[in-house]
Order: structure tokens, then sequence, then C-alpha cells
């Protein structure tokens, strides 16, 4: 499945339950800090071993939970994911050029 069709699913998910009415930025926001929490949550205590190892079920499901409440939060403020993504990814092409930034993992400012 391509993530244009994912995103419609998740759409169409939402509205065949009529869940919009309940989704506003704020709750959305809220919602997607929440899930990352949670995720975050998968490799809490994990000390060296940072790899998900045998959580990878769990881990999967908590990215998807956290994406799926990305594409509502963009969908609320009437924003196109595809061109959102876009933009981001020229704005960090300026900030870090391939000549600087290749196997680097500073800041742009440190560059």
């Amino acid at each position: 499945m391509d993530f244009a069709t994912a995103q419609r699913d998740v759409l169409a998910f939402r509205d065949e339950r009529d869940w919009g009415q309940f989704h506003n930025p704020k709750d959305l926001a809220m919602s997607v800090a929440i899930e990352a929490g949670e995720l975050l949550e998968c490799f809490q205590w994990t000390g060296e071993n940072v790899s998900v190892g045998n959580k990878e079920r769990l881990v999967r499901e908590e990215l998807a939970d956290v994406l799926i409440y990305c594409i509502y939060l963009a969908d609320s403020m009437d924003v196109d994911v595809s061109r959102l993504i876009e933009d981001k990814l020229e704005t960090n092409r300026l900030k870090y050029p391939i000549t600087k930034a290749r196997g680097s993992s500073k800041k742009y400012t440190e560059l």
C-alpha cells in the first residue's frame, strides 16, 4: 500500500465512525505527543541495547499511532502532507548541504 492510499484509509476509518467532530489541532497535537511518549516507552531502561529487539510488534503499533494522529492533525489543518514534507526537505537541504553534513551528526548551526 502506498502512502496516499494509507492516508485515505486512515481518514475513511475516522469518517466512518464520525470522529472528525472531536478532532481539533490542539487535541490532535497532544495525541501525537502522547503516542510518541508511548513509542519512547518501548525503549525505556534498555541500557546499551538501543535496537528494537523483541519489541518490534509494539514499536510498530506505537509508530502507526503517531503517524495516524499526524495524518489527522494535517487533515484538521487542511495541510497537504506531501507538500509539507517536500517543503521541509527543501528547508533541510539548505540547512544541511551534502558537502558539510554528509556523515556528520552535528546540528546545522555547528556545521
